[in-house]
Formats: structure tokens, C-alpha cells, sequence
């Protein structure tokens, strides 16, 4: 994990040290199953019903990705002190997927887990999503990390009120990454990442969230003028959009 001395890791550090104090001497269910043709060695599910014990890689990812667990929450709880110091270490066979990982937590409905724990889980992706937006080389792309939080979350605004709230030079240049890489499947109605929640609705938020916020800040970066036009244009009804001149006729 890279050493930094800035507020943003030392608030990331602390949330990392929280789960691990938090979901300490978790397992699996004693009678939690999976196919060992498909998932694993019996083994290797022995190892979920110990608490503490790390898992190498391969079995993390094939623990924490399994879509058909009895109880996915206990499961994720067995692994998530290592599971999140990974993610934010930027482990690279981790953070291929980012809306599988989100999708991940949202399987486990962290959100209704207890006080305690959901606290713990929330104050993790806000401390890496605050690290990400101010770090100049983040462990994941500040777009990819915002795709695993809004599907661990069911939600967009707090991840992009937090970032529009921030006067980061660092941060607006994350964002113009970050409209570049999207603007293409927005025009074409389209949210740029795979979703188990209502496509349609965060497609509109995150298009009226940059076409408001993004080209004061984008302009300040001296981005091209091209892709200030497709963040408008995104925003537009589809119409609109294809009437105007810099709809970008055969380049989109």
C-alpha cells in the first residue's frame, strides 16, 4: 500500500484499522455449502467458518464473487478486513471489475446489517472515495471507483455531492478523466457500467450532474471544447440532442 502523509489516507487508514477492529472473528454459517465442481475445495470452505485466517488470492476473489452463498453477508463479513485492505492497496486482480465488487456489497446488504457494522462499511467507501478524488495516482481510476460505490450503495448523489463539494485541482482533473471516459454512452442514453439498480434513473443523474458541474471546472483544466459539447449535449433530451450542431454526426 503506498505510504502517503495526507489527511485522506490517514482517514482511509483509520477506516481500514475500523473494520478490522469491527468484523473481527467473523465466519461463515457453520452449515453455509458451495459446489466444490464450480467453487472450491470443502477445504477451502472449511477456512470461511475459521475467523482471521487469510485466504490467497484466488480464493478471495472467488469468495467474495460467488453469487449464490445461503448468507453473502456473513460470508463478506468473514472476509472484509482483508478484502478492503486489498481493494485500497489496489491489488490489480481485485479491481478488474469494479461493479461485480460493488455488486458484491450490495449482495451482502450491508445497509441493514447492525449500527456498528453498516458504519463501519460506509465510513470505508467514503474515506477511499475521498482518498481517490485527492490522490494524483489513485490505486483505481476515480471513475471505477465510483462505479463500486454508487452499485454498493443503490446510489450516485452522496458520491457525487462529495466530489462536487471539493476544491481539489486534483479532483477536476479525476474529473475530466472521468467525463471523457463516459460521455461517449451517455449520448447514446446509456450508463457507462452495468447495474443491478434502475439504470434509466442514475443514467439521468450522473448526466445532469456533469452537464451542471463539470464545465466551469473542466474549462479551468483546458479541456478540449469537444468534450464540454458532448457533456451538454448528454444532458439534452435525445431530440434536441441529435438537432443540434455539435451533435457529432458518424464520430460517437
Amino acid at each position: 500500500m503506498p505510504l502517503e502523509d495526507t489527511p485522506a489516507r490517514a482517514r482511509l487508514d483509520r477506516a481500514l484499522d475500523d473494520l478490522a477492529v469491527t468484523f473481527h472473528g467473523m465466519t461463515a454459517r457453520a452449515d453455509e455449502a458451495q459446489c466444490t465442481c464450480h467453487w472450491g475445495s470443502a477445504d477451502e470452505l472449511a477456512l470461511l467458518k475459521v475467523p482471521g485466517r487469510e485466504l490467497d488470492p484466488n480464493l478471495l476473489r472467488r469468495t467474495w464473487s460467488a453469487p449464490d452463498w445461503a448468507d453473502h453477508g456473513a460470508v463478506l463479513r468473514r472476509v472484509l478486513p482483508q478484502f478492503a485492505r486489498e481493494l485500497a492497496g489496489g491489488v490489480a486482480e481485485l479491481l478488474y471489475a469494479p461493479a461485480e465488487i460493488g455488486q458484491s456489497f450490495a449482495r451482502s446488504g450491508w445497509q441493514r446489517w447492525p449500527l456498528r457494522q453498516r458504519a463501519s462499511v460506509g465510513e470505508f467507501l467514503h474515506a477511499w472515495w475521498s482518498h481517490g478524488l485527492t490522490s494524483p495516482a489513485p490505486t483505481i481510476p476515480v471513475h471505477d471507483l465510483l462505479v463500486l460505490c454508487a452499485e454498493a450503495s443503490a446510489t450516485l448523489t452522496p458520491w457525487l455531492a462529495a466530489w462536487e463539494a471539493l476544491d481539489h485541482p486534483t479532483a477536476d482533473r479525476h474529473l475530466a478523466e472521468a467525463a471523457a471516459h463516459w460521455t461517449r454512452d451517455l449520448l447514446h442514453d446509456e450508463l457507462p457500467w452495468p447495474t443491478w439498480h434502475d439504470e434509466d434513473a442514475l443514467r439521468t443523474e450522473l448526466a445532469t450532474w456533469l452537464a451542471r458541474h463539470a464545465p466551469t471546472r473542466l474549462r479551468a483544466q483546458n479541456a478540449p471544447e469537444g468534450l464540454l459539447h458532448h457533456i451538454r449535449l448528454a444532458a439534452l433530451p435525445a431530440p434536441a440532442r441529435w438537432d443540434d450542431p455539435h451533435w457529432p454526426v458518424g464520430r460517437v
